[in-house]
């Protein structure tokens, strides 16, 4: 009897301590069974300057979250998109965690600017106002486009958008790209205004409509009565008004999406040495170079092949002094251009343009120095003044590249001319003119060397090309850069050279 006794006891004494237990475990397991709460969000960083958030844009930004029951958190989302959090820094007060990254432009709307916690005790959500910053534009594909034409406003956080104004008229729909650089609509038949107006969650992004002119070049610029005459540009819509060397062009056709206007050139005695000027609806631009050089002053004149101050002539052996009494399938169909130009006659079957090969064609203006640049503008940035020519190639050109260089640059820096390469790719298209085109090379398209001459950077001062007094003798090469004979042969004419200011 007395070890039941004791047995008895024993029993009675454990189930006394499980019951003292029981309000233990229970107090521990408590955070798991309550539901969480926020109160606040906090920069992650030292005091003072964990300060309180009410909004965020920062993707990666650590913050910390403030409240109760947060140490058992399964789930913390920031507008709908989960994040990636690390359970040891969680506490039943705080969770430490790194805003992901958010696509806005895919998420559930329903879920912005709201925080959410799911832990083992339930789920709570906060306002926090987590989005883009607010959007801008930096630019419009085609202001010139037709109705139902395809448009697109480029810039950044273009998405969550509320409303799309083009030009006064409202439109009604509208596509985000996925990161939010373009906004994509038809273009309306009406703008009664220039305003460009997105309006998002995030702000107001106001534009106008901007179209100012821009002129690349001009086909020809020393034409005869009726020549067809291109203007290349940006913008080139809407023309309003055309001055060619002072004369009005009042019949002129506008190319496709403003990249050019073209007009037949009036009587030579008609107009002077002097800029294009274009007016349109959005603006007004003008060349800094000259039309009509042939009669302009002598200024940057290296070579006009005729006989005085400025002969410009080499005599080479595949290079020849004539004139459109001889060679008249140089000019245009208008007929007679020139009097007096250059030939460079290199036939296909010629073997000097064998692989490797090269035809040396000298120029260079004894007379007058070979003055290029006046000494006051030897400081100006290359990219402002070109070497200029006139140029009519007879039959297709495909193949050999035509460089020029100075006396003082030498090979170290050459400009390369090659209009039969497609730019930006390697693609190659044979080259022919309808009589005389001008070409305009700017300095800085003198470069050095690489892997050949002229692929490399350019010039960084004028003086590199020509030393301090901006004069130096020149000539051109053609030569053949590839391993076997070129396609075709180098059948052109060039008249005119000069070095202008177009900047």
């Amino acid at each position: 009897m007395k070890k039941k006794s004791y047995l008895s006891l024993y029993f009675l004494s454990l189930l006394f301590m499980t019951v003292a237990l029981l309000p233990a475990c229970k107090k521990n397991n408590e955070g798991s069974s309550n539901p969480p709460v926020i109160t606040s969000v906090r920069s992650y960083v030292a005091s003072p300057n964990d300060t309180v958030l009410t909004s965020a844009v920062a993707k990666g930004q650590w913050v910390v979250i403030t409240g109760q029951n947060l140490k058992s958190a399964t789930r913390i989302e920031f507008d709908g998109v989960s994040a990636s959090f690390n359970s040891a820094l969680l506490a039943e007060n705080s969770a430490v965690v790194q805003i992901p990254q958010i696509t806005f432009s895919t998420i559930d709307t329903s879920k912005l600017y709201t925080l959410r916690v799911t832990t083992t005790g339930g789920a709570t959500s906060f306002a926090f106002k987590l989005g883009p910053p607010a959007p801008a534009i930096y630019a419009i594909s085609d202001v010139f486009a037709n109705p139902g034409d395809s448009v697109y406003l480029f810039g950044a956080n273009l998405v969550l958008v509320q409303h799309l104004i083009y030009g006064g008229t409202n439109i009604p729909k509208f596509n985000s790209s996925l990161h939010g650089d373009s906004l994509g609509f038809l273009m309306p038949a009406l703008t009664p205004t220039k305003l460009v107006t997105v309006t998002t969650k995030a702000g107001i992004a106001l534009d106008t409509i901007n179209a100012k002119p821009i002129i690349y070049g001009i086909s020809y610029v020393n034409p005869k009565l009726g020549d067809s005459v291109y203007v290349y540009g940006t913008y080139l819509k809407t023309v309003r008004s055309i001055s060619f060397g002072g004369t009005a062009i009042t019949n002129f056709t506008e190319g496709p999406h403003g990249a050019y206007v073209k007009f037949s050139a009036p009587d030579e005695n008609s107009y002077s040495s002097g800029p294009v000027t274009i007016v349109t609806s959005y603006g007004t631009v003008s060349t800094v170079n000259k039309v009509n050089t042939q009669n302009s002053d002598k200024v940057g004149l290296l070579g006009d092949f005729e006989w005085g101050d400025n002969f410009g002539f080499g005599w080479g052996q595949f290079e020849h002094l004539t004139g459109e009494w001889e060679y008249p399938q140089f000019n245009g169909p208008m007929g007679k251009d020139h009097s007096q130009f250059m030939v460079i006659d290199c036939p296909k079957d010629n073997p000097v343009l064998a692989g490797g090969a090269s035809v040396y064609i000298p120029l260079g203006n004894s007379n007058t120095g070979n003055h290029w640049v006046p000494v006051a503008n030897i400081a100006d940035p290359p990219a402002n003044w070109a070497l200029q020519f006139d140029i009519s190639v007879a039959q297709p050109w495909k193949g050999g590249t035509l460089y020029i260089r100075t006396e003082l640059g030498g090979d170290k820096y050459v400009a390369r001319y090659e209009p039969w390469k497609i730019p930006n790719s390697n693609v190659t298209k044979a080259f022919i003119t309808k009589g005389w085109e001008t070409i305009i090379i700017p300095l800085s398209a003198f470069k050095s060397t690489v892997n050949e001459l002229g692929d490399g950077v350019s010039i960084t001062q004028i003086s590199d090309l020509l030393g301090p007094t901006g004069a130096n003798s020149y000539n051109m090469t053609l030569k053949n850069f590839g391993s076997s004979s070129i396609e075709t042969g180098f059948y052109a004419a060039i008249d005119n050279i000069r070095c202008v200011k177009i900047k």
